[in-house]
Parts: C-alpha cells; structure tokens; sequence
C-alpha cells in the first residue's frame, strides 16, 4: 500500500486508517471521474473507480476501501445506496458523499446513513482530500430534525421527473420502476 506523498499538507492522520489508503471513487462524469482519480493517486491514494451504483457495491463487497467518495445522483440510483453498503462492510471507512443538488437536507441524510461528510459539486481533489483527512470531530453534524428516509426519495423522484419534462414513462423508466407505481408515489403528497 502507498502512503501520503506530502505529509506536510498539515492533515491530520487517522490511526484506523493509517496504514489504508484505498479509495473508491464512485461518479458517472468520466471527466470529472477520470481527473479526480489522477489526482487522488498523485495525493497517495490507491483509487479504484466505478461509475454507477451497481458497479461501485461490487468493488465494496469485493474489497471494501478505507475511503470513499461517491456522487450522490448516479445514472441507475442513489448513491447513498453505496455509502449504506460501506457503511455496513466496514464502519470505521470514510466515505464523503458528493451533491450537487444544492440539497443539504439530502446531503445530511447521507451523513445519518454513514457518510463520514458531504461537498457540494465542483469540488476538487484539495477539498475531497481534506474532508476524507479531517479529524473525527469536524465531522459534519447531523441536525435535530434531518429528512425521513421516504422524504429523499420522494425529492429524488421529484428531480427526475422534472428532468424528464413531467414525462411519467420516460421517468419510470430512468428509474427502472413500474409505470402505475411511479404514477401512485407522483400523486400522493410529499412524506415528512
């Protein structure tokens, strides 16, 4: 394994992780996915990447990395689907979760589900390495009364189907769900 090149970047070390320096990468912009993982790899980091939420679970399960950094829109699903799975594999890996939503109440759900922080896209290598090297009490705090579980999806499927021009069939299938299933969710009010 590889460690930090510049351990001079003042960036607190995590005794859990010291020796572990495994990334995964998980976005569906190939350029921006492609640009982050040189840079990562310049920064010490082992990098793998995937760029879909299936393929990301598949390298979690296979080797689960001590740091990861997933976006939380991907073109088959949710990317807190993969912060989940980590979590569960291995609860002491540091996984930030990358929005650009603008969505904090999103973002916050994902640090309730494990994520260890969350950016707002664009961020770059500086800023991700910073957050997956900062010190247990900078974590991002969780607020008192952060979304339900049933509310984030209920936003996503609401982002998707304005990004589909309210169109019900192209949205089901963007979402790999039954028609008639979307059209119920769609006509029931927002959950809490």
């Amino acid at each position: 394994m590889t460690g930090h090149n510049n351990p001079t970047d003042g960036a607190p070390t995590t005794e859990q992780l010291a020796g572990d320096q495994s990334l995964i990468i998980i976005d569906d912009d190939h350029a921006f996915l492609t640009r982050l993982a040189r840079a990562m790899q310049q920064r010490g980091y082992e990098v793998r990447t995937a760029d879909s939420v299936a393929q990301g679970i598949a390298l979690i399960e296979e080797r689960a990395p001590a740091y990861a950094v997933i976006d939380m829109r991907l073109g088959d699903g949710n990317g807190l689907d993969a912060i989940t799975r980590l979590n569960e594999i291995r609860p002491d890996a540091r996984g930030i979760i990358l929005t650009g939503y603008g969505n904090i109440a999103t973002a916050v759900t994902a640090v309730k589900l494990g994520a260890f922080d969350y950016l707002a896209k664009p961020a770059d290598a500086d800023e991700i390495h910073a957050a997956l090297m900062s010190r247990p009490d900078e974590r991002a705090a969780v607020p008192e009364h952060p979304m339900s579980a049933d509310r984030v999806r209920w936003e996503h499927i609401q982002r998707i189907y304005e990004s589909c021009s309210r169109n019900v069939s192209e949205t089901a299938r963007r979402l790999n769900m039954h028609r008639r299933t979307l059209q119920r969710i769609l006509a029931k009010r927002a959950p809490r």
